[in-house]
């Protein structure tokens, strides 16, 4: 399978907009790099600098409307978009680009992520040994690393966990070794089931990892349901993931942009009861309790 890579370059103050614009039109993965060889020097305490001429690349998958997403994005910024690029990348050039970058990471106090050939930097530590594969997420993105801290700050210990949509499955196997009893991994992709098989395999918790499509998912009341996923898929999706909450458990959802967060909780409105929603490079994550009633 091939990916169709995009590419804008655009001054500093579009990056960002031009990144959301990707990912409005389907991108799977967004990524900066500097376009001018500027340097950057360590940022101050909430500072996200980025170059002033930014190059933002955009995955898509093979066969995107790129004639269609060009025209979108030119209709939107116009001249300030200086040059654009296309090129298509072969799945092993795009499997050596993610281990050129991917490094064990820390989130929160005690949960590793850490690539095969690497020696956890903690072996005391929660490590969750994880390399990029068929599906996404390694929690790199700003979404998946906010489920990873969130998850990291709780008391799993017996709990009963439900990750809709688990791509890799790198919630669903985070939750499991920090104590969670059973976890289900919900996704409508084949090669995320498979990838969520091999690497709960991989930590050793296949027996407590349940993957199926959503058909095939039982009637939980699960202690805890996260879905990682897109604004869009979280509010057509309210009632089920509800549905799968018992009463008092906590809801963890995102995927979606900050813009996008209080249509999202409003689509919740009556059944959770949410706490403010933190946000990362513009990325949202929500999280709530679902009512006693």
């Amino acid at each position: 399978m091939s990916w169709r890579q995009l590419a804008a370059t655009v001054e500093e103050a579009l990056a960002e907009s031009v990144s959301e614009r990707f990912l409005a039109e389907g991108a799977l993965s967004v990524t900066l790099e500097d376009a001018g060889d500027q340097p950057l020097f360590e940022p101050k305490p909430g500072e996200t600098p980025l170059w002033k001429k930014t190059r933002v690349i955009a995955l898509f998958a093979e066969g995107v409307d790129e004639a269609g997403v060009r025209a979108t994005l030119m209709a939107a910024f116009g001249g300030g978009i200086s040059t654009w690029e296309s090129a298509t990348l072969e799945d092993r050039v795009w499997e050596r680009a993610w281990l050129e970058h991917f490094r064990p990471m820390r989130f929160g106090r005690r949960l590793w992520v850490c690539p095969s050939g690497f020696e956890p930097p903690e072996p005391e530590a929660v490590n969750l040994c994880l390399d990029p594969g068929l599906a996404f997420g390694t929690g790199t993105h700003p979404t998946t690393a906010l489920c990873l801290e969130w998850l990291d700050g709780q008391t799993l210990s017996g709990k009963t966990v439900l990750d809709y949509g688990c791509g890799s499955g790198i919630l669903a196997i985070a939750a499991l070794k920090l104590g969670a009893n059973r976890a289900y991994g919900v996704d409508i992709d084949p090669q995320a089931l498979t990838a969520s098989a091999d690497n709960a395999r991989k930590n050793g918790v296949a027996s407590r990892l349940r993957l199926s499509t959503p058909a095939g998912l039982p009637a939980l009341g699960a202690d805890l349901v996260l879905a990682n996923i897109l604004a869009g898929p979280l509010v057509a999706l309210a009632d089920q993931l509800v549905g799968q909450l018992r009463p008092g458990g906590d809801l963890v959802l995102s995927g979606l942009l900050a813009a996008q967060a209080e249509a999202v909780r409003a689509a919740y409105q009556g059944q959770i009861q949410f706490a403010a929603p933190v946000i990362r490079e513009g990325w949202a994550l929500l999280t709530g309790v679902k009512r006693l009633r």
